[in-house]
C-alpha cells in the first residue's frame, strides 16, 4: 500500500510517499480502507518532533480518517465488513490502509461524504467536548472564539451558536470573519487591525466573555484573559501561534474564573464514554443538517506536503482533507 512517511523529525518537506506492506491486525483491532483523512495542526508538530507524542520512526501523520472496514479482529463487536466508519488514531492516517483499536471506529451519518466525515472528529469533537463537558456553556452566555476560521475554531463558532450562545468570532482577516458570520457568529473582531481587548470591552459593555475558546495562545491569550467575565471559563485548546503563554493567576482569583484545559484525545484513555456520547450527538446533528464541516481544500495522498503547508501558512478556512481514490 502507499503511505506518506516521516523518516526523520524535521520539516514537512522531508515527508516521502512510499510503498509499504499492508498492516496486519490482531485481536481487538480492525483494518480500515482509508477514503479520506483530516489534516490538523498536530500533524505538523508530529513531523517536527515537537508534539506531546513522539511516534517511532518511520511513521505516517494523520489523526482522523474515514473509510470502509476491510477486516475485523477477534473480539470486536458491533462492526461489519464494508461498513462506513470514522476513526481517530494516534498517527498513521496518511496511508491507504490503517489498523485501529476496535473501540474507536464509529458509524458515519448517512448524509456525510467521506471527506466531510473525516473533518469532524478532532475539530468538532474538540469543540463539542470543550464547550459542553469542560466549560458547560449555557444558552444566552457569551462565547469568544479565537482563530475562528480554522478547523476547530469554525466548529466552535457553529456549535456555540447551535447551543444558544452569543458568539463573538475573532480572526485575522475580513474573509475569515465573514466565513465565521456565515457559520453563526453574532459579532466579529479582526485582531490584525484592532485591539482584541478594547473591542471585547465595547462589545460586552465591559463584562467580558463567559467562555473563551482559545486554540491560538500567544499574545491573544494575554489580551483575551483580561476580558473574561465573572465566573468565566477560559478553554485552553492549543498553541497555534507557537508560544505557550503564562497566566497571571490573579485574574482568575479576582474574577472567580477558571482556566480549563482540554486534551481531547486523552479521553480515549481516561473516559472514552465522553467521546462516544459527543460523537453520537455530532452525528445526529449531521443527519439533520444542523452541522456541516467546511472543506477548504482536498488533496490527493501525494499532495500531503502541500496540504500541511496550506495549514502551516495560515491559509485554511475550515478543514483540509486528504482524499484517497
Amino acid at each position: 500500500m502507499k503511505a506518506v512517511l516521516c523518516q526523520e523529525f524535521g520539516a514537512i518537506d522531508n515527508l516521502v510517499l512510499d510503498e509499504i506492506p499492508s498492516p496486519s491486525i490482531g485481536a481487538g483491532q480492525v483494518k480500515i480502507r482509508v477514503r479520506a483523512c483530516g489534516v490538523n495542526f498536530p500533524d505538523i508538530l508530529l513531523v517536527q518532533g515537537s508534539y506531546q507524542l513522539k511516534p517511532p520512526l518511520p511513521f505516517s501523520p494523520g489523526l482522523e480518517i474515514a473509510g470502509d472496514i476491510s477486516e475485523i479482529g477477534e473480539g470486536v463487536d458491533g462492526l461489519q465488513i464494508g461498513q462506513r466508519v470514522v476513526s481517530t488514531l494516534m498517527w498513521g492516517g496518511f496511508a491507504e490502509e490503517v489498523v485501529a483499536p476496535g473501540v474507536m471506529p464509529m458509524p458515519i451519518a448517512a448524509g456525510l461524504s467521506y471527506e466531510e466525515a473525516a473533518a469532524i472528529p478532532l475539530a468538532y469533537g474538540t469543540a463539542h467536548v470543550a464547550l459542553t463537558h469542560r466549560a458547560e456553556l449555557k444558552p444566552g452566555e457569551t462565547l469568544l472564539v479565537l482563530g475562528a476560521a480554522g478547523g476547530v475554531g469554525l466548529a466552535a463558532v457553529q456549535l456555540g451558536a447551535l447551543l444558544g450562545a452569543r458568539v463573538i468570532a475573532a480572526a485575522s482577516t475580513t474573509d475569515k470573519l465573514e466565513l465565521a458570520r456565515k457559520y453563526g457568529a453574532d459579532d466579529l473582531i479582526n485582531y490584525s487591525s484592532e485591539s482584541l481587548r478594547d473591542r471585547m470591552k465595547a462589545l460586552t459593555d465591559g463584562r467580558g466573555a463567559d467562555v473563551i475558546f482559545d486554540p491560538v495562545g500567544g499574545d491573544l491569550f494575554d489580551q483575551a484573559l483580561r476580558r473574561i467575565a465573572w465566573e468565566g471559563r477560559y478553554l485552553v485548546i492549543g498553541f497555534a501561534s507557537g508560544r505557550i503563554p503564562s497566566a497571571p493567576v490573579n485574574i482568575a482569583l479576582l474574577k472567580n474564573a477558571s482556566i480549563v484545559g482540554l486534551f481531547w484525545g486523552a479521553y480515549w484513555q481516561h473516559d472514552s464514554a465522553v467521546i462516544r456520547r459527543s460523537f453520537e450527538q455530532l452525528m445526529a446533528w449531521s443527519n439533520t443538517g444542523e452541522i456541516k464541516p467546511r472543506i477548504h481544500k482536498t488533496f490527493p495522498l501525494e499532495g500531503a506536503v502541500s496540504a500541511l503547508r496550506e495549514l502551516q501558512e495560515r491559509r485554511v478556512m475550515g478543514k483540509v482533507v486528504i482524499a484517497a481514490p
